[in-house]
């Protein structure tokens, strides 16, 4: 059992992206309790806030989001007169790529301290190629989740709805738009749960297996691990092999 732990101290954080509505921070919040380690969500905004000398009501309107409230205001200030523009609060020119930049230094140094479970804010790009991490996305049907968001929330059918594609769309565009990356992109995660097949503790259950095998093999070189380790040749040729020949004529 302590060789098992010892294994696990030596990741440094696990990245969880989500589908809205899908068990994803509850997920995140049951694992981090599991494992002792820190939980950074929402935090992130009050603590990049602090950093920038803002209210967190500016920096939520940044977090996840393509434009921020405070850049929409600005951008309709282009019209104004130079004069119009003297009464904006200071923290009214926060833009995008200053909030990007503070929360990228957050999650990295969250990343350094260690023991984190961090949801979302691009922290799967942030910090993409670690091999002390591991990315997780978790997911499920869009009536599942509709299901789950009516319950948690409150909400009727349409809220819960309208809620979730409010929500998927913001951080879809916000991923690509800042980072250029795909949210859907297999390749930026370890391993991709849908919740709609697994209750939430059976979820996190797996993410501490994936864990702990991931730390296991923190011991291997990159260049002899994936799918081709441990596995010998076919003793025949698969029934759909075909050896191609190309004739080239001069």
């Amino acid at each position: 059992m302590n060789e098992d732990i010892d294994a696990v101290n030596r990741m440094r954080a696990i990245t969880l992206s989500r589908e809205y509505g899908s068990g994803g921070g509850e997920i995140a919040s049951r694992l981090a309790k599991r494992l002792g380690w820190a939980l950074i969500d929402h935090a992130i905004v009050e603590r990049t806030a602090r950093e920038l000398g803002t209210s967190q009501e500016e920096a939520e309107a940044h977090d996840e989001h393509t434009e921020g409230r405070v850049s929409r205001v600005l951008n309709s200030m282009l019209y104004l007169s130079p004069a119009s523009m003297v009464i904006a609060p200071p923290e009214a020119f926060l833009s995008d790529e200053v909030y990007r930049s503070a929360v990228n230094k957050l999650v990295r140094a969250a990343a350094v301290r260690g023991h984190v479970v961090i949801v979302g804010r691009a922290s799967q790009v942030i910090l993409a190629g670690l091999r002390d991490v591991l990315h997780v996305r978790i997911l499920a049907p869009f009536e599942k989740r509709v299901a789950y968001v009516m319950q948690r929330e409150g909400l009727d059918q349409h809220a819960a709805e309208s809620r979730i594609h409010t929500k998927d769309h913001d951080r879809a565009r916000h991923l690509e738009m800042e980072y250029h990356q795909k949210l859907e992109d297999g390749h930026l995660y370890d391993l991709v749960l849908n919740t709609s097949l697994l209750d939430l503790e059976s979820a996190v259950e797996v993410i501490c297996f994936t864990l702990h095998e991931r730390a296991l093999g923190l011991a291997t070189k990159t260049g002899e691990l994936g799918p081709a380790r441990g596995v010998s040749r076919y003793p025949n040729q698969p029934g759909d092999f075909r050896l191609l020949t190309h004739r080239f004529e001069e």
